[in-house]
């Protein structure tokens, strides 16, 4: 049996533990960790490598690309999600508990424009900038970012599900497991935001940077706000600011911009 040496209290995650009792979490967690810090790296890498290597990328394989991260997303949810609540992890461990309450919407709403605008603006100055760097970006939004109007609706829900499932996962799951565990909080956040960088392997160095910094972020709101939907609307905002602005400012030459 899993057990706890942390105070939930009204839902949020407080350690109590003065060591960390990482041994006593159960096989299966350690296996979720396992392939969160390993199997979902790889597996990004090997797909995008593949990506890179085509001359050109239809909007059929994309679309195809599109649906089974879907798929392979809300799969690794509801394993996550189940054993989670096999082994007792309450509603409020995992930042489902509390509701749509007015500090929370404003906490999403301020953030979602907060995240947006920085997001639209890092893509406008990469757009504007020469090097290797910016150049791959430009191959890679051409692969992943929808570049016709049927493409951008599977991408929309795309950025939605990774909203939902990746914030589950991360924010939920993780923390609440090595909050259990009896970790320190900072050591909680940084962990879940490592990993959460490492998923982003395939973005190269500077993707695993900006994505464990961006982590970091939705860290402190699941924190602060004891409730996981801030970071859900955050993530899923800066997905979907992608979406729009990837394409218009990554495509064609940097003179053009």
């Amino acid at each position: 049996m899993f057990r706890a040496t942390t105070s939930v209290g009204r839902g949020n995650l407080r350690c109590c533990g003065e060591s960390v009792l990482i041994g006593a979490m159960p096989w299966d967690f350690w296996l979720i960790f396992l392939i969160l810090a390993t199997v979902i790296p790889w597996r990004g890498r090997v797909r995008l490598q593949h990506l890179l290597l085509r001359p050109a990328f239809s909007t059929k394989e994309k679309l195809v690309l599109y649906g089974t991260t879907i798929a392979f997303q809300w799969m690794l949810l509801g394993v996550v999600a189940w054993r989670a609540l096999a082994r007792g992890l309450s509603q409020s461990e995992l930042g489902l508990r509390r509701g749509f309450d007015v500090s929370i919407i404003l906490w999403s709403v301020t953030g979602a424009l907060a995240v947006s605008a920085f997001q639209w603006f890092n893509l406008r100055r990469i757009g504007r900038m020469t090097g290797a760097v910016p150049d791959w970006m430009r191959k890679l939004g051409e692969r992943l970012l929808p570049q016709t109007p049927l493409e951008s609706a599977p991408y929309a829900a795309l950025a939605v599900t990774a909203g939902v499932c990746e914030e589950f996962v991360y924010r939920g799951f993780v923390m609440a497991v090595l909050a259990r565990a009896g970790m320190a909080m900072w050591a909680v956040l940084a962990c879940s935001s490592l990993l959460f960088g490492l998923a982003h392997a395939y973005q190269g160095r500077s993707g695993i940077i900006g994505t464990t910094l961006m982590g970091l972020v939705f860290g402190i709101s699941r924190i602060a706000t004891v409730s996981l939907a801030p970071a859900v609307i955050w993530h899923a905002c800066v997905d979907l600011v992608a979406g729009v602005a990837g394409p218009r400012f990554l495509s064609g030459s940097p003179d053009r911009l």
